[in-house]
């Protein structure tokens, strides 16, 4: 059984910053990309930013130049910084990877519980 466990988000105030992380565990050979995903009240879920295993990183516009995606694959986690924080940037945050399961030797998407990140402004 493979899954994905967030870090707690929390409230902060506009201008300032927060780390995100996520972890996997279970029956895992492999995991390819990782990401973060956001969902806003009444909006859709949005991708915020996605890393390949080797560390090519994708990021929405909204968050270009504020928001940094790492990861350990030693550690099978993921780390989103988030600096510059904005009100709208509240949402609840979605960890997402697709692992490589060794269990049965497919891949699929597995996603974390959600963590909710409040920005006052």
């Amino acid at each position: 059984q493979v899954q994905l466990v967030e870090s707690a988000g929390g409230l902060v105030q506009a201008g300032g910053s927060l780390r995100l992380s996520c972890t996997a565990s279970g029956s895992i050979l492999r995991i390819n990309d990782m990401g973060w995903y956001r969902q806003a009240p009444g909006k859709q879920r949005e991708l915020v930013a996605s890393i390949s295993r080797g560390g090519s990183t994708d990021y929405a516009d909204s968050v270009k130049g504020r928001f940094t995606l790492s990861r350990d694959n030693a550690k099978k986690t993921v780390y989103l910084q988030m600096n510059k924080l904005k009100p709208d940037d509240t949402a609840v945050y979605y960890c997402n990877a697709d692992i490589l399961r060794s269990s049965t030797y497919d891949s699929y998407v597995y996603w974390g519980q959600g963590t909710q990140v409040i920005v006052s402004s």
